[in-house]
């Protein structure tokens, strides 16, 4: 399979480096990618948002397989098209992937589909968000409806920061608080069969303890030794599949991976949220683990079957990946400083997120900039694999929490 992988962040670096290690895959490319997919992907300058682009792209490479790893390129069409020109593509339609770009869309698909989550309101006025805010009450929940690279939501007990964030949206939607553990579980879909990954857990606020503004993620790990025996298989039989039913009910088959981030409430798992994409960074940690060669399952997906294909299969022993951050993320992150230190060890490895590369260094170039990643025979082996290669990065002014995984 010749292989063209969208998108230039962790996550993709993650893909890139599953499908290098599948020995289906005889030819591997990016787009646009970063500093780490062009050492193991042939790189390819592109607008990963423009569907016309993408698709002359893998036109031309003669691409077998198209996977679409963020989620903008997905909302705003790229798989339509791809797929409009005879070519197999793992990445939801844009009408499917509104259950990302819209937390309202979201909601609805849950309601008719019985799927347990937040009671919740979709806002537009200061009036609306005022009266929804008193109407769940502290900790008040408010999420930008659309599209906001994991950083839309905030969760505070400050109502006026609360109704600050609501008036910054154009449209918000404000919900009741879920109270537990968090989890996210990626489900491989065809648009009828679905299929789940390994659970893992990340962690979204910048500084340690689950202090500071929220982020795309600070870190993960993988397997979930704590999580209650049955909850995948619950998760798939009161989530997954009714999702992915009414999805289809609606016109709108999901092909690609529906993430589910959920809380683990008194009441049982209810879902906080739905992703269109493959989460970041728990991706880096769940391929680790995974030892069924990726391309043939996500080319199965994009086929519609996956039904045919073998379950996932997983290897003993724990992923955990921490971000290093660049110096003022997430505010307003400084870009261009040199990264040193990349070399992997035993047990851990390097994958880039914001990173390019300009006269043979590698710089940093956006707000997550690295993930690193441990492995070991359990959860704390990993861990300490891991920071032991985050000690030996050097980055001007960077930052990561201590406390993932712990």
């Amino acid at each position: 399979m010749r292989v063209l992988v969208i998108g230039s962040g962790g996550r993709e670096h993650a893909l890139c480096r599953s499908l290098m290690l599948d020995p289906q895959v005889t030819e591997l490319h990016s787009a646009p990618g970063n500093a780490g997919t062009e050492e193991i992907s042939a790189p390819h300058p592109v607008t990963a948002t423009d569907p016309a682009q993408v698709t002359e792209l893998a036109l031309r490479l003669g691409a077998d397989l198209v996977v679409v790893g963020p989620e903008a390129p997905l909302v705003a069409g790229v798989a339509d098209a791809v797929r409009a020109a005879g070519i197999a593509c793992f990445g939801p339609s844009s009408r499917a992937a509104m259950i990302e770009g819209s937390k309202a869309f979201a909601k609805e698909i849950m309601t008719a589909a019985g799927v347990p989550t937040a009671r919740a309101r979709a806002c537009v006025t200061p009036e609306e968000a005022a009266q929804a805010l008193d109407e769940f009450g502290a900790p008040y929940v408010v999420k930008d409806d659309g599209l906001a690279a994991g950083k839309g939501v905030v969760v505070t007990g400050d109502r006026e920061q609360a109704l600050a964030h609501a008036a910054a949206c154009e449209r918000v939607v404000i919900e009741e608080f879920l109270d537990g553990p968090e989890v996210s579980l990626f489900a491989l879909c065809d648009g009828k069969t679905a299929v789940p990954l390994q659970p893992a857990q990340d962690f979204k606020r910048a500084y340690d303890g689950d202090e500071g503004p929220n982020t795309g993620g600070m870190g993960s790990y993988t397997p979930l030794t704590w999580a209650p025996e049955g909850l995948t298989e619950q998760v798939m039989r009161e989530v997954v599949q009714p999702t992915i039913d009414e999805l289809a009910r609606r016109g709108s088959p999901f092909q690609g991976v529906l993430y589910v981030g959920l809380a683990l409430t008194a009441k049982g798992p209810k879902v906080i949220e739905f992703n269109a994409r493959f989460g970041d960074p728990e991706t880096q940690v769940v391929l680790d683990r995974l030892e069924t060669p990726l391309a043939g399952l996500l080319a199965a997906c994009a086929t519609g079957r996956l039904s045919e294909h073998p379950a996932p299969v997983f290897r003993a022993g724990s992923a955990v990946a921490v971000v290093v951050a660049a110096e003022n993320y997430p505010d307003a992150p400084v870009k261009g400083d040199v990264i040193e230190g990349l070399d992997p060890i035993g047990g851990a490895y390097v994958l880039h997120a914001g990173t390019k590369r300009v006269n043979g260094q590698v710089l940093s170039d956006g707000g997550r900039v690295l993930n690193v990643v441990g492995t070991g025979p359990d959860q704390e082996t990993a861990r300490r694999n891991a920071y032991e290669l985050v000690s030996r990065v050097r980055l001007r002014g960077s930052h990561h929490r201590t406390d993932i995984a712990r």
